[in-house]
């Protein structure tokens, strides 16, 4: 299994593919599609979904940030451990070889029944990124420091392209060595150098980006990196007997950003936020003098806004009453839904309640989600900037968010398709990689087999 983060249709089907002939052979003789993504779709939870076939409320994970203990400041981010298992630890526990790098989330590494890597949610400094714990000093003693990710919000972007290509480089080198060591009945490859690529040069590739200037240089940066990638498959995949199963995956789609909206800002203007004394310039929302006693909603950036209410015996200075919630939500939503633009236009905003919009709620869910101009607008959780809108990302430069379409390609050896299929849920990806591996499909897993009409694919659920 290849995953592409962030990986696009309309780049790995379409624009960038003639430059990606490996891509090209998998797609003539397999079938592939649009690959339909979370609520939300953000790699995290994206990726543990389509890797488990659970939702996000089932796993608990909402995005990068969680609240904690319900603490007005504090948060907590996600780790393996899941509370169902991932495929990678049922095809361990069913007896079969396995090697994963770098799939999300992998921080601490897995234990499986062979090798695993951590991902980009490592933390700095991490010593425990690999198992077995031996592989990590083995590794960096041949390829020098491992590169989990880059520093991608900066202003800097031609050490960051070199940044991207050599993290890139390095991972698939060590996939291609550790893919040789055994016959593997489970091998799986995680890139988050597409997703960096996107997030850093959306704008100097796409003509919808507002800020895009033909002729720029890096206006094809993007078939650039895609054929790099594209190479690095092929190199692998030399290697892969003729009867293997591949698979290509990306969690989400990326589209151009067009800015954020200020969700704290908006909420001091409208009354829900009370702050003692007003930011002299643009502050965490964690640094802001908040008057908790008389506040009744807040909330936190990202690429949707994360919104709570401050209730009373459940948050620590809590003031909304449990019987007026219904009414306190209700006007809030109404306020919002009259939302404009900084155009003066209409800003379509959508709201999602967790509790309705998955089949069970655990963790710490936000009591209200809200997206903006159909996710083409961030959330900023800072407050104290000068109007409700800002140009880029708050937290730095930042040209894309992320759309719902992925891409799925399936090539199987034992059949000759070149099939397109319609879109397919993400939670349906793991009950196909069981399906292959002709294990059984647990309980629990909410998705079905994609079926495509492919020999090894039975429609078990």
């Amino acid at each position: 299994m290849i995953g592409l983060d962030s990986a696009t249709p309309e780049h790995l089907f379409g624009q960038c593919l003639p430059r990606m002939p490996n891509v090209q052979r998998l797609l003539a003789k397999g079938v592939h599609s649009v690959l339909r993504s979370t609520e939300p779709p953000i790699s995290i939870p994206s990726w543990p979904v389509m890797l488990t076939g659970v939702d996000p409320g089932t796993l608990g994970l909402y995005g990068f940030r969680h609240r904690k203990d319900f603490s007005y400041t504090e948060t907590y981010g996600p780790t393996s451990k899941l509370p169902v298992p991932s495929v990678w630890e049922l095809f361990s526990e069913a007896g079969l070889r396995v090697c994963a790098i770098g799939m999300p989330p992998g921080y601490p590494p897995l234990p499986l029944n062979g090798l695993s890597i951590s991902d980009f949610l490592t933390p700095a400094g991490a010593k425990d990124w690999t198992h077995p714990a031996s592989l990590a000093t083995e590794l960096e003693a041949k390829y020098g420091r491992y590169r989990f990710d880059v520093t991608f919000r900066a202003s800097e972007r031609r050490q960051l392209y070199r940044d991207i290509v050599q993290m890139t480089q390095q991972r698939w080198a060590i996939a291609e060595e550790l893919y040789q060591r055994e016959r593997w009945d489970v091998f799986a490859i995680h890139e988050i150098g597409v997703d960096r690529l996107h997030h850093a040069y959306t704008k100097y590739f796409d003509p919808a980006h507002a800020a895009f200037v033909p002729g720029n240089p890096f206006e094809h940066v993007v078939e650039d990196y895609y054929a790099i990638v594209d190479e690095c498959i092929g190199r692998l995949l030399a290697n892969v007997p003729d009867d293997a199963v591949v698979v290509v995956a990306s969690d989400h789609g990326s589209m151009p950003m067009s800015g954020c909206f200020c969700i704290n800002s908006w909420l001091v203007e409208h009354g829900y936020l009370k702050l003692r004394s007003a930011p002299t310039g643009p502050t965490p929302f964690e640094k802001c003098d908040v008057d908790w006693a008389n506040t009744t909603v807040w909330g936190a950036g990202g690429y949707y806004a994360r919104l709570f209410f401050n209730i009373r015996g459940r948050d620590p200075e809590g003031c909304v009453d449990r019987a007026d919630l219904p009414a306190v939500r209700e006007r809030l939503v109404r306020e919002l839904s009259e939302l404009r633009g900084p155009d003066g236009a209409s800003m379509p905003v959508r709201f999602l309640d967790p509790v309705t919009a998955y089949v069970q709620v655990t963790g710490d869910p936000p009591d209200l989600m809200a997206y903006f101009g159909e996710l083409k607008w961030r959330s900023a959780g800072s407050v104290g900037h000068p109007g409700l809108y800002l140009a880029e990302n708050d937290t730095g430069p930042d040209d894309a968010v992320h759309s719902y379409n992925g891409v799925f390609a399936l090539y199987d050896p034992r059949a000759d398709r070149g099939t397109s299929l319609e879109p397919q849920a993400i939670r349906d990806v793991a009950p196909t990689l069981l399906a292959l591996a002709g294990l059984p499909i647990p309980s629990h897993v909410q998705g079905r087999t994609i079926v495509a009409d492919v020999p090894a694919l039975r429609s078990t659920k």
